[in-house]
């Protein structure tokens, strides 16, 4: 059995494809796939071309009727064990969540695709995104239909609360996006998986300094003035123990797992109110661990702005940051803060997500003493294994490689001296 990985399925290919620049080859073997997969006349794909398309692959399909659809589909390492739970979105709306529903969906391993009904809405990403860019966009309708979408997703996480088995929780696809990224998957005992393919044994390139993983990774940070406890290794193998699937036994709710806002449309944008719809419930579930079930959205919604995930250019253009190699310490300067817009997230998400989250977990005696630690090591998560966050690697350059790498220390540790944005938060949270 090949695995789903391998060059001989189409999903493989085509994101190759893409990967190389080829969007027109990767089109031909989409177009091929729609017609295999569900018999309709696809005349051709279309690849998008955009910064949140990190895992996956999505575009347009005309068919020969003259209809269109929108198709998406994930190529993750190893996918193949549990595609016959990988799209669920008639899951979530049966749990009440706004969710758009695909026409089409195959789940065969490595013809895994979904095609949805062509929508002329935006992704609210994008408009967040010309938002920050423009600076003169009024941003209350997005600030208005975010809160709305929070409140919705609050309600649905407590109305869905239940206790789930181990083996109920370890099956959910959601770990995907954190444990299974983390080691390699027949050796889980220990640190693999991207982290070590990104960082281990690596080179780093900051603004001012030149190092190698073994002269940073085992240094703590001080970030802004603000001095913290973790390092990059300690990090990475604290998050390999806590976040593995089996520790997840209890508290959990339906969710769709991966819900950023480029996994999100917006209806009626040029409205007063405009509305929020899931879509892509990739690692969507019945049983998603509680704690784990909104940090993608948490994190990539608000963390990963204005710019230095996805735009790492604008990054270096907009920002500037310095690191210092001190005896014990890394020593980071940067002025990269989160905007207005992704303040105004973060407290909706905290106060209409977390809060009530956390409150009923501590009522019901299924919080985790640890629960904060599971928190910060998902958000750790996030940034680092989504992808490199090494200048050259990939997308990004010496300054949006610092500030990430600093961002995603932040999340991670805890403070010794000092406290910021997010510490401040969970200190709030704080469930009594």
């Amino acid at each position: 059995m090949t695995s789903p990985d391998s060059a001989d399925h189409p999903t493989a290919r085509a994101r190759a494809l893409a990967k190389a620049g080829d969007y027109e080859g990767a089109g031909r073997v989409i177009a091929e796939l729609v017609r295999a997969a569900f018999g309709l006349a696809a005349k051709t794909a279309t690849i998008n071309r955009d910064q949140y398309s990190l895992n996956s692959l999505n575009g347009i399909v005309a068919i020969g009727d003259g209809s269109e659809y929108f198709f998406k589909f994930h190529q993750e390492e190893g996918e193949g064990d549990t595609v016959a739970e990988y799209y669920r979105a008639e899951t979530l709306r049966e749990a009440g969540y706004p969710v758009d529903v695909p026409a089409f969906a195959s789940r065969e391993v490595g013809r895994q695709i979904l095609l949805y009904r062509r929508r002329h809405d935006r992704r609210f990403a994008d408009l967040c995104r010309a938002a920050e860019l423009d600076g003169t966009i009024d941003t209350a309708p997005l600030i208005r239909a975010q809160e709305a979408l929070d409140s919705i997703i609050g309600e649905r996480y407590l109305a869905t609360l239940h206790s789930a088995t181990a083996d109920e929780a370890a099956a959910e696809p959601v770990h995907r996006l954190f444990h299974a990224r983390l080691v390699d998957p027949d050796r889980p005992e220990r640190l693999g998986g991207r982290a070590a393919r990104f960082y281990l044994d690596q080179p780093f390139e900051f603004p001012g300094l030149t190092a190698h993983w073994r002269d940073i990774g085992h240094r703590c940070w001080r970030i802004n003035g603000v001095e913290y406890q973790g390092t990059l290794a300690g990090l990475f193998e604290e998050s390999r123990r806590i976040l593995a699937p089996a520790n997840f036994a209890g508290a959990a709710v339906v969710a769709h797992g991966d819900a950023h806002n480029a996994n999100v449309w917006c209806e009626d944008a040029q409205s007063a109110a405009p509305r929020l719809v899931f879509f892509d419930p990739a690692f969507a579930g019945s049983h998603v661990p509680a704690l784990l079930a909104e940090i993608k959205a948490t994190f990539h919604n608000i963390f990963a702005h204005p710019f230095w995930l996805y735009d790492a250019q604008l990054a270096a253009e907009k920002f500037g940051a310095s690191i210092r190699l001190r005896s014990d310490v890394l020593e980071v300067e940067h002025d990269w803060r989160l905007s207005d817009l992704r303040t105004a997230f973060l407290d909706s998400k905290f106060r209409q997500v977390w809060r009530p989250l956390l409150t009923e977990l501590k009522r019901r005696g299924l919080l985790p003493a640890n629960w904060r630690r599971i928190i910060s090591c998902a958000l750790f998560c996030c940034p680092t294994l989504v992808m490199n966050q090494r200048a050259g690697a990939g997308d990004h350059n010496p300054i949006s490689s610092a500030i990430g790498l600093s961002v995603a220390v932040m999340a991670g540790s805890e403070p010794a001296t000092g406290r910021d944005v997010l510490s401040a938060m969970l200190d709030d949270l704080n469930p009594r």
